[in-house]
């Protein structure tokens, strides 16, 4: 799922929903900068988490 995340793409942590939605800063190889709504600028190491589309 990871590998087809782009910016601007509106994305969930399955593990934590009280995150909320967040929207995708940047993607650089397996490094996902996610700005999610209750928990700000988080970097996801996509090797480890697969983030879940939001749309």
């Amino acid at each position: 799922m990871n590998s087809i995340l782009a910016p601007g793409m509106r994305v969930y942590h399955p593990s934590k929903p009280d995150w909320g939605i967040g929207q995708v800063q940047s993607v650089i190889g397996n490094k996902i900068t996610v700005n999610f709504e209750h928990a700000g600028k988080v970097v996801i190491d996509g090797n480890v988490v697969s983030l879940d589309l939001a749309d």
